[in-house]
Order: C-alpha cells, then structure tokens, then sequence
C-alpha cells in the first residue's frame, strides 16, 4: 500500500497542531490551578507569625543562642501560641536536652525566597553571633519558580556568612509540595517533583558550604502526607501546632549535633563531616 506524501504531510501537521493544543491547554490548566491554589492557601492565617522570641527555661542559665532563618514554616505561621512554633519548639526541646537556657531570635520573614536570606541577616545586629541557626527556605522558591542553581548559591552564601561569624548552621531542606492537598493535580505532582528536585540541591550546597542537613522530606514528610488533617494549620499549607511538634521533634538530633552535644544523627540527616549515620529508627543519646 502507497502512502501519499501529500497525506502523510497533512497527518504531521494535525499531529504538531494537536500537540501544540495539548501543550497550549496544559498551560493553561496549570495557570488557572495555580490560581485556585492562590486563593485556597494562606488566607485564613494572614501574613504575621506569633513572636516567639524570648529566653526560655531562663532558670537553666547559660543560655544557648538559637537563631531561625527563612520563610513562613521557620518564622512559625499556623502555630497558635509562642510555645509552638517552630522556634519555641526547638527551644524547648534543646533546653531540656542540655539543661541550659534557649534564646530565641526568629529573622524569618513569611513569604521569603532563598535571595531574602541576605537581608534577613543584614537586619541582624553587627555583634550579634548565634550558637547554631536553623534555616528552613525552598518552598516560595519552588512556587515563584525560581531556577535552582540561583537557591543554591543564595543558600551557600547565606550558611558561609553564618559560619565566619562561629555560628553553626542546620539546614531543614525544602519540603515535599505533594502532600499540600488542596493543591490538585497535576500541579501537585509537578510541585511534588521540584520541590524534591530543589531539596536534594539544597542538601549538597549547604554540605559543601559546612552545614548540618535534615531532609523534611524523608523525615517528617510521611507524616504530613498520612495525617494531613492533624498536621497541617486551618490553610491546609503551613503546619499546625502538632506539625511543629514533629518537625521541631525531627530536627533537634542535627540541632544537638551542630553544637557538639554528640556527633552521630539518624535516617535523614546529614553531617557536614561525612560522619555514618545511625541506622533508621535508632536511639540517639
């Protein structure tokens, strides 16, 4: 059997029509989904954390500086007291675990992007040195689509600038946008893919920049993704008070390693050292 040329030139064609369409569509449901998703979270929260900056366990004395950097989740949105954000979480739980005061200082500001480490530093006192900061950034980056390499490299400066000043530096990389359910799919799927993408990025940069790593994504992520319903706040985005509860939980063994209470860390997390990590579930003492 003959084919026409003419026949076959006329198919390609409707065929690069169609997928120019499916392409075109596509785009389109991906912009008016990301609208939706705009108006469904965030509003029931406004654009304030609690300030949950303070000493706590002041009666332990020798305090600890604890200072948090990043967006929304390290500044603390969707906790409904001081006690429990992200910061008065962390707080609580490394006073008790070295029996010395906690000082607060929380510079992350909600909606930040990576790039806005910089300022959030720069607002900083001159003379101020915290013993250990934690950053936790990714997730308005991978919204705004900013390109990878561009986080990366604000990362690094951000962890390298903390580190002249003696400050020690954990870093909680970007957690996985799968589980945010109100978003559908597939912009979820494809926001689960780069934020994971943006994560283990993030991971080798504040290695190589001489940070402490816990991957949210592998540590406290199952959680959200099962218990959607108890760990995330009203706008179904940001965690709530139990959500903190065990990202603060999940982050304190890097914590407590950063300021050498001891040099080993479980499952997801990782050491700037390149020390073997416990195996998964393992007690850490």
């Amino acid at each position: 059997m003959t084919v026409s040329p003419r026949l076959v030139g006329t198919a390609s064609g409707g065929l690069a029509l169609l997928g120019l369409g499916f392409v075109v569509g596509s785009r389109r449901l991906l912009r008016s989904q990301a609208a939706r998703a705009r108006e469904i979270i965030g509003k029931p929260l406004g654009e304030s954390a609690i300030d949950a900056d303070r000493t706590w366990r002041k009666r332990y004395g020798d305090p600890v500086d604890l200072l948090l950097l990043g967006d929304s989740i390290a500044a603390g949105l969707g906790a409904e007291r001081a006690k429990e954000t992200l910061g008065g979480r962390l707080a609580r739980q490394l006073a008790k675990r070295t029996q010395r005061a906690v000082r607060l200082r929380t510079a992350a500001v909600v909606g930040a992007e990576t790039s806005m480490l910089v300022a959030q530093l720069d607002g900083l006192p001159a003379s101020y040195a915290a013993d250990v900061a934690v950053i936790v950034v990714g997730g308005n980056d991978v919204t705004h689509r900013v390109p990878v390499g561009d986080s990366v490299r604000d990362l690094e400066a951000a962890i390298r600038r903390l580190r002249e000043r003696g400050t020690a530096v954990v870093v909680g990389t970007c957690p996985d946008l799968g589980a945010l359910r109100p978003v559908p799919q597939p912009l979820r799927a494809l926001g689960s893919r780069a934020s994971r993408q943006l994560a283990n990025a993030q991971r080798a940069g504040a290695l190589r920049a001489g940070a402490h790593v816990v991957s949210l994504a592998h540590v406290v992520g199952p959680f959200f993704i099962t218990n959607p319903d108890e760990m995330f706040s009203l706008d179904r985005f940001h965690p709530s008070p139990l959500g903190y509860k065990r990202t603060a939980r999940a982050m304190l063994p890097s914590v407590l390693a950063a300021l050498g209470v001891h040099d080993r860390v479980p499952f997801g997390h990782s050491l700037p050292r390149g020390e073997t990590p416990l195996p998964a579930g393992a007690a850490v003492t």
